[in-house]
């Protein structure tokens, strides 16, 4: 069980990552809404798209997530108890988009890095990859569609647990509810997951082989060189990573909350928390361009103070072989 303090701490943390989160995904918007304006056709690519929506989102459940805390320790007598439901639909909705939203990153870029022989599982893949705003969209409606009825499953106020309960936890008292929270982990953890697994296990196979296909190319000379591809495959893999280390703690979580009938909603939500912030910084390391302007930034920053010149990064060089964008 939470006690009150640990959700102050869980209130607090939540606070400083959503200001990381924040300034990480506006960044990403800024960079995104320059190259809009720069490109001859006021488009943006397809990759750059998915960022923008990933980021939208993640801005959206830090709002969300840091008013739910706020809520969870102010309303401590459930007075406002249907807000606090409201912010835990909208929460696990914008949660249910993120997600999707990066399976549909890295199954982009597995289908742009990864040539397989064609056939209709490839065709469907070409497909969906031409039309990525209404692969968007329909991930957006399905957000909100599969979260919503979650209301029906909320309880508003438990007082059997002295006052420790959150307001508006999960808490289903049917076999219908029980079925739902479980239709909703699978939808929205595991179909995700799987389909970043499966991704990244092709971009890893196709990595693997194209290195010893570079290294009996030079006959072992000097090392391959992948360049932008490069750090591309690293940032998808790495979301891949980040991504299963928090289904699992997630699903861990939901399972207190539901099964053991335990207060600990205020951790899953901090969880989400720190998993945007971590996902937001590893798609601004992914573009090269992107880091190497941050990095610039930073230290412009710190010439402002000579004091604190000591906690300058080293600046990325640019090597002749990599360009800008990845794509």
């Amino acid at each position: 069980m939470l006690s009150f303090l640990d959700k102050l701490v869980a209130w607090v943390l939540t606070g400083f990552l959503a200001i990381l989160t924040i300034f990480f995904n506006m960044y990403l918007l800024l960079i995104n809404q320059r190259n809009y304006r720069k490109s001859a056709k006021h488009r943006l690519n397809p990759a750059d798209f998915i960022i923008t929506a990933i980021s939208l989102a993640s801005i959206s459940l830090q709002v969300l997530t840091y008013l739910w805390q706020t809520l969870d320790v102010i309303d401590t007598v459930c007075r406002i108890s249907l807000a606090g439901a409201i912010l835990l639909v909208l929460i696990f909705s914008v949660k249910f988009i993120i997600f999707w939203s990066t399976a549909f990153l890295t199954f982009y870029y597995g289908t742009k890095l990864v040539v397989e022989p064609v056939h209709c599982y490839t065709r469907i893949q070409e497909a969906i990859v031409k039309h990525v705003h209404t692969a968007l969209a329909v991930i957006v409606v399905s957000g909100f569609a599969n979260c919503v009825p979650l209301l029906s499953v909320l309880t508003y106020y438990n007082g059997t647990t002295s006052g420790l309960s959150d307001c508006g936890s999960i808490m289903p008292t049917d076999m219908t509810g029980l079925a739902y929270v479980f239709y909703y982990v699978i939808i929205s953890d595991i179909v995700p997951g799987i389909i970043m697994v499966k991704c990244s296990i092709s971009i890893s196979y196709h990595l693997a082989k194209h290195l010893l296909d570079m290294k009996a190319s030079s006959n072992g000379a000097h090392g391959p060189k992948l360049g932008t591809q490069m750090r591309v495959i690293k940032m998808t893999l790495s979301l891949v990573v980040v991504f299963v280390i928090f289904v699992i703690v997630d699903i861990f979580t939901q399972m207190t909350v539901v099964l053991m009938r335990q207060n600990t909603l205020a951790l899953t939500i901090l969880f989400a928390s720190i998993y945007t912030t971590v996902s937001s910084l590893v798609l601004v390391y992914g573009k090269k361009s992107y880091w190497k302007e941050l990095i610039a930034s930073y230290n412009l920053f710190l010439d402002e103070y000579p004091c604190l010149s000591s906690m300058k990064v080293e600046e990325v060089k640019t090597e002749p072989h990599e360009h800008s964008h990845g794509h």
